[in-house]
């Protein structure tokens, strides 16, 4: 055989080019591409015995990072905010990030509450705190209720449903654009641009434009006249947040309560369709729902990890040398399975809720958030199983299919079957 006519040599892999001042991340596990797809538990725990509970890691487009899944290193990072603190422009690898990086939507700096510190962020957020706890619990779950009812009817006749898309996802959204006092005839569109702008289809930058414009809008609405709802809460609040400050506050509660809520109900659903522990009184509806929810935040919580903190000086963390401004995502569902807390198979039953999956310290998900989210999801389950008591998967459980996603945990759909329901009055 002739040179000419040799086989082709073994492809070489491409050496890996990390920024200078990452000597650890040479051999990171990549939180991204198809190692994401499969049991992310599986995944944590490897790194877990890899690395230990401060892990490096590269994110999309091998961009190194720290990794923390330790229940207690988030505890001391999320309650440290001066060494940890939350302003993403502190980065020190933005020259290496590119403008159409596909993380950039959950790490690009905006004027929000998300990335303010200190007493700045203590004003906001304490706002926002006081105009959503001005709800009043009742007429929450009144709200929640009619929702999820109006919602049920629209396929209750058919026997079948998608409950991803037909309603898990949906409830959200209508529940916080009633409490922020628009006119039902603006929800179904806002809840079309709300879902559209935090998927990743071409359309997301104009749909999160819509939302954007309509917020401001009734902003500027309620600027004329007060009504009971949170923008005018927030309008005569004594922190005394500018016009563009409610605009764009008002848009990221929004955002963040619309994919961890919604894929809180899918999971829960899917729990209770799937799990013998809970399935046996799925007809009971309402004895298994809390129980549910609070299991799903500990095994299958929606927001698996979350970007995150950055450093604001050198310092060790886990014997970890972590250089002033590295970025570490904080690792909620690997902190929840966390064998130093959880010794064995944790169970996550009962009313133990020191789960982290809605963060801590400083810029943990605010009082009172979690508790309305908590209203919303057991409102959706407790009509759903109330009305169609018969409702089962439509399909075998080894057929559902997780989003390809390292920070959200939710499922592309959940078709199920039931008896057909007449419309109620």
């Amino acid at each position: 055989m002739t040179d000419s006519a040799a086989a082709p040599a073994p492809a070489q892999t491409p050496t890996l080019q990390l920024p200078p001042g990452y000597p650890e991340h040479t051999n990171a596990t990549r939180l991204y591409g198809p190692q994401i797809t499969g049991d992310t538990n599986e995944l944590y725990t490897r790194i877990r015995q890899e690395h230990g509970p401060v892990a490096p890691v590269l994110l999309d487009g091998d961009i190194p990072a720290w990794f923390v899944l330790g229940y207690r290193e988030i505890q001391h990072v999320t309650s440290n905010s001066q060494l940890f603190a939350r302003d993403c422009r502190r980065w020190n690898l933005w020259d290496h990030i590119p403008s159409d990086w596909p993380l950039l939507p959950y790490v690009g700096w905006t004027p929000s509450v998300m990335f303010a510190e200190g007493e700045e962020h203590r004003r906001r957020a304490g706002a926002l705190g006081d105009a959503l706890d001005a709800l009043d619990r009742a007429e929450l779950v009144t709200i929640c209720n009619e929702i999820a009812e109006e919602l049920v009817e629209t396929f209750a006749e058919d026997g079948t449903a998608e409950l991803i898309s037909q309603y898990a996802h949906q409830i959200p959204a209508y529940v916080v654009a009633r409490i922020f006092g628009l006119p039902k005839s603006d929800i179904p569109q806002l809840v079309r641009d709300v879902l559209d702008s935090l998927d990743t289809a071409e359309g997301a930058a104009a749909a999160h434009q819509r939302v954007h414009d309509r917020l401001h809008q009734l902003v500027a609405d309620r600027q004329q006249r007060r009504r009971r709802d949170v923008p005018s809460r927030l309008l005569d609040h004594p922190a005394g947040l500018t016009f563009d400050e409610i605009v764009i506050d008002l848009l990221v509660v929004m955002a963040a309560a619309q994919a961890p809520t919604g894929n809180w109900i899918g999971n829960t659903l899917r729990l209770m369709f799937t799990d013998d522990t809970f399935s046996t009184t799925v007809q009971g509806g309402r004895s298994s729902a809390t129980e549910a929810l609070n299991e799903v935040l500990w095994k299958q919580t929606p927001t698996q990890n979350f970007i995150g903190r950055w450093a604001t000086q050198r310092c060790e963390l886990a014997g970890r040398r972590i250089q002033a401004g590295d970025l570490l995502v904080l690792g909620f569902a690997a902190a929840n399975t966390d064998p130093q807390v959880q010794p064995g198979q944790p169970t996550g039953s009962g009313e133990n809720r020191a789960q982290m999956s809605f963060g801590g310290g400083e810029h943990g998900c605010p009082f009172p958030a979690p508790e309305l989210a908590r209203i919303i999801a057991t409102s959706a389950i407790e009509v759903l199983l109330d009305h169609l008591p018969d409702v089962e998967l439509s399909v075998a459980e080894d057929e559902l299919e997780w989003r390809p996603s390292v920070w959200m945990r939710g499922l592309f759909e959940l078709p199920v079957q039931f008896t057909p329901a007449p419309p109620t009055t």
